[in-house]
């Protein structure tokens, strides 16, 4: 699933395409999108402009006039792209948002089908569950109060990195990257871990982040930005998808573990659970 910098990418490059285009005709493949939240609301949107595209944890918000706003969230492979209009509609083109006096369509893919367009107005939107209930950006948290929300309770530190209503945005590539820049066991409780660490894993963790957005995220299966181009960071990971691999610091081989319902991988000589 794409986490944070994934997402942020694809806004990013959203904005620069989409801004003050109007919609003159859509393309549905797909009729569980418009049952998602009611019926019709496809009808809505037809002749809205795109006003803004935002941001929240793993969420796309398209701002649209008169009040409305689209929410997206891509789940496992859902992805948006910019295309020439006249380009054959692929098998799991699911939504094509054609523009007025522009020879390029938005088009939402998925070939696992798993991805939520939903539509509501724009002062209702972040009161609905999923947005409302989210945590704290980790770009956004200050290093003190990310030190109190892990001290607030005692959890295994990698479940608490994955849940969005605790922080929002990071998934298991860059919780596991910054457990093991910082040696942490990822079953290792945070009422256990010190202050002090816990303050250098905040910094860990947005210093990953925003060098994965610099690079474009990170590519393991389908992930590319609108532009159809890849990230890069992926060429830096150093236990995410390396399991059975030697650790690069010490030698110890890398390992993949179950932990809560969520996979690990860690070095167990670097990240030992004392």
């Amino acid at each position: 699933m794409p986490e944070l910098p994934e997402v942020e990418t694809i806004v990013r490059g959203l904005s620069k395409t989409i801004i003050n285009q109007t919609i003159d005709g859509l393309y549905l493949n797909a009729p569980k999108i418009d049952a998602d939240n009611f019926s019709g609301w496809l009808d809505i949107i037809k002749g809205k402009t795109f006003r803004a595209v935002r941001r929240r944890g793993k969420n796309i918000l398209f701002d649209l006039s008169d009040g409305y706003t689209l929410w997206v969230h891509l789940r496992m492979t859902g992805h948006f792209r910019n295309l020439p209009r006249d380009m054959p509609i692929g098998k799991h083109d699911l939504m094509i948002f054609n523009f007025k006096n522009n020879s390029h369509s938005l088009r939402f893919n998925d070939y696992r089908r798993f991805g939520r367009l939903r539509l509501f107005k724009t002062d209702e939107v972040m009161l609905q569950k999923g947005l409302v209930d989210l945590g704290p950006e980790p770009l956004e948290v200050s290093r003190g109060d990310f030190v109190r929300l892990c001290r607030s309770s005692s959890r295994m530190i990698k479940p608490a990195l994955l849940d969005q209503t605790f922080i929002a945005g990071l998934g298991n590539i860059y919780s596991d990257e910054a457990l093991y820049v910082m040696r942490i066991h990822p079953r290792k409780s945070t009422g256990g871990i010190q202050k002090r660490k816990l303050g250098d894993l905040h910094g860990v963790i947005q210093e990953l982040l925003r060098r994965s957005i610099r690079l474009m995220g990170t590519t393991v299966d389908t992930f590319a930005g609108i532009n159809g181009r890849t990230g890069r960071f992926q060429r830096y990971l150093q236990v995410y998808g390396r399991e059975g691999d030697a650790c690069g610091r010490c030698g110890a081989i890398i390992r993949r573990v179950k932990v809560g319902s969520r996979s690990a991988r860690f070095c167990p000589r670097c990240q030992r659970l004392r």
